[in-house]
């Protein structure tokens, strides 16, 4: 029997963006351990009901202190040794760098690592100046060690595969697959109809390098010249220096935008909307696209790393260039002119998204990576 070990940062996305994968592995009559920091009592009993057995394992998940990195890493190893997994496979950050470090002390066999997305160390434009420099410096030297032994490297965008081929973090061709995101879980996040009034819905993080503030003044200014348009935000703010604050959020609810707060289910707010926005500056496969895209809802989003692979231009979405409120404005301006571009774009998406970033798909792609 194939013991695999999920390593994670944060336990709630085992079950929302990996609950299928997990039930996959199960079903081909693998061990699955999965592990992150912070479970709570739903995600515990989740995992139970896939038939994984969850792990708590502390870290920081934000921040730069190598007493508490360091921490982190040998309780992974302590980890590994005593569940004696065949294959790691980690995901986002802090799971990747210290996941493949401390399987390679502990004598792990086989070591995955899927590269979700490069955040704010590898992002432009997020403000930070020097600390976001010397994060990107370290993040990359601490990749290039990590994944220097790695097995197999799996990235959601071929941008993010040449970047890190151009900066030499990988050890050489073979090590590198491209998967088509986490997926989406079509069963889930069914077709809904199109309401007739143009509300448009942004999901993310209040972090300005998921493109927050641009929607923010796209949507203040379209307001002003049509007040029967509605502009949703699902979200919550992060803490870190990129993380919008409180004052700023209150003055944009005070312009007119609903900010819907952090939503454990966000199938009903995309249900209500018309139009599907995420401006971000660079993602792996931006998940909350494909559920937007899998209800049927055109999509606007960046001509950016991960973004612009959802979005075929005018077919089933628009896309503009990040950083640029004007452009995203005018880009929302012609859904709420030309409403029956809107209806034809809506289930674009839905062939779109069928045709390519079906989850069980997706799971097939990583588990031959994982396997193979």
């Amino acid at each position: 029997m194939t013991h695999v070990l999920l390593l994670a940062s944060h336990a709630p996305s085992l079950t929302n963006f990996r609950g299928p994968l997990i039930a996959e592995m199960v079903r081909r009559g693998w061990r699955v351990t999965a592990a992150a920091p912070d479970f709570d009592a739903g995600t515990h009993a989740a995992l139970v009901a896939l038939g994984a057995r969850p792990v708590d394992v502390p870290m920081a998940r934000t921040g730069m202190n190598p007493l508490a990195d360091l921490a982190y890493r040998n309780s992974l190893i302590a980890l590994f040794r005593r569940e004696r997994p065949d294959v790691l496979l980690a995901y986002t950050i802090k799971p990747v760098i210290w996941g493949l470090l401390a399987a390679r002390a502990a004598g792990v066999g086989r070591s995955v690592a899927l590269i979700t997305g490069l955040g704010y160390a590898f992002t432009d434009g997020t403000g930070g100046g020097l600390r976001r420099m010397i994060a990107g410096v370290m993040a990359a030297s601490l990749y290039r060690l990590a994944l220097g032994r790695a097995d197999r490297v799996l990235f959601q965008n071929p941008d993010d595969r040449d970047l890190f081929l151009g900066r030499g973090l990988l050890r050489d061709q073979g090590q590198i697959a491209v998967v088509d995101g986490s997926g989406v879980d079509l069963d889930h996040y069914s077709p809904a109809p199109l309401p007739d009034a143009p509300v448009f819905l942004m999901i993310g993080r209040l972090l300005g390098a998921k493109g927050v503030r641009e929607y923010a003044a796209a949507a203040l200014a379209l307001k002003a010249r049509y007040p029967h348009a509605r502009f949703q935000l699902v979200g919550w703010r992060d803490p870190g220096p990129d993380t919008v604050g409180e004052d700023e959020l209150q003055g944009w609810i005070a312009g007119g935008i609903e900010h819907l707060g952090r939503l454990d289910d966000v199938r009903p707010a995309i249900a209500g909307a018309r139009i599907y926005v995420l401006p971000s500056y660079r993602e792996g496969t931006p998940r909350s696209v494909l559920e937007a895209m899998a209800m049927g809802r055109p999509i606007i989003t960046t001509d950016a790393p991960g973004c612009r692979e959802t979005v075929a231009e005018g077919v089933n979405g628009l896309r503009v260039p990040p950083r640029d409120a004007v452009a995203l404005e005018v880009a929302m301006e012609r859904l709420i002119l030309h409403p029956e571009q809107a209806v034809a774009m809506g289930q674009a998406s839905l062939e779109r998204v069928r045709a390519r970033y079906d989850v069980h798909r997706v799971n097939a792609q990583i588990l031959s990576a994982v396997s193979s």
